[in-house]
């Protein structure tokens, strides 16, 4: 089942075409990345599907739910984190916390238990009665986060959620959005440049480009529009002559390369070639001592795609 569903999305300011034609489907618990350059159409796009700006045209669905004609229902059922959170300055965080639990129908007991547990897992529940407008700029973003999911939100919007935070801080945010896909099933669309939260976290991404998408899938899909093939390092105590030749004879060995101790092959089929390589290489004398099957980083695949579609 898809919990967000966009056809032909467009929104154009004046003359400028920011987002084109964008079409893409979210399953229930999946974290889908929006990635691209600056001015790519990213924070337009979560704008539209999350109701702050209406489309030009085309079709989007939240939970079910048109994000034109239903737009107060899309807005109660999701949670939203914009580039620049606004939060209240000269109200502490517990206000804050109250103002927008309150708009989003909780009340009572279990709203007041609910601001609790979000801000206590942010570490901010001991410095709750502090004015935000002393708080640092990564308690701002953590705060801004916990207002978004107090309502438990079905599907999440997050626009750069670890820009600004700490190693330790950036790491809670992970892991919460790793708690809120697998364990809660809610689903997350992720606004990042940060490629390893990306590669980490997201079941497929989308890459924009100057409001079009480039390509759409899982890492391994993106790898695969590119046909580039894993590189298999292999580090001896010594390269030897019968290595080298029992390995050029090897059918699976597309290109072989030797420097300094090492070896560096692509492969025809790695998942399989990889074991009878190193086969050949202990049969032949060579003493290994560390094989690397080297795949393309989402970083890698990213610029790459970004530099075919701009020939």
């Amino acid at each position: 089942m898809s919990s967000i569903e966009v056809f032909n999305l467009t929104k154009r300011f004046r003359s400028t075409l920011a987002v084109e034609d964008l079409s893409f489907e979210v399953g229930s618990g999946e974290i889908f990345g929006l990635l691209g350059p600056n001015g790519s159409g990213k924070t337009t796009t979560i704008r539209m599907l999350s109701c702050l700006i209406s489309p030009t045209g085309g079709v989007a669905r939240v939970n079910g739910f048109d994000v034109v004609s239903d737009a107060g229902k899309v807005r109660g059922s999701v949670g939203v984190l914009t580039e620049s959170p606004s939060l209240y300055e000269r109200l502490s965080a517990i206000e804050n916390m109250e103002f927008f639990s309150e708009a989003y129908g909780l009340k009572g007991a279990s709203k007041d238990s609910r601001i609790r547990e979000v801000l206590e897992f942010f570490e901010l529940w001991d410095r709750r009665n502090e004015r935000v407008g002393t708080y640092s700029k990564g308690m701002k973003q953590k705060l801004a986060i916990a207002r978004s999911i107090v309502h438990r939100p079905a599907v999440v919007f997050l626009d750069e959620p670890t820009s600004g935070l700490d190693p330790k801080a950036a790491k809670d945010i992970r892991e919460l959005m790793e708690r809120l896909s697998k364990q809660e099933k809610r689903t997350i669309l992720l606004c990042t440049h940060n490629m390893e939260d990306a590669e980490r976290l997201c079941d497929r991404v989308m890459i924009l480009r100057k409001g079009k998408s480039v390509a759409t899938g899982s890492l391994e899909v993106l790898r695969g529009l590119l046909k580039a093939k894993p590189i298999l390092e292999v580090k001896l105590m010594e390269v030897s002559a019968g290595v080298v030749g029992s390995l050029k004879r090897f059918e699976k060995v597309l290109k072989f390369t030797e420097y300094d101790h090492n070896l560096s092959l692509e492969l025809d089929d790695p998942d399989e070639s990889v074991p009878e390589v190193v086969k050949r290489i202990v049969d032949a004398g060579g003493r290994i001592l560390s094989v690397n099957l080297n795949r393309s980083s989402l970083e890698d695949t990213y610029l790459e795609l970004l530099k075919e579609r701009e020939k």
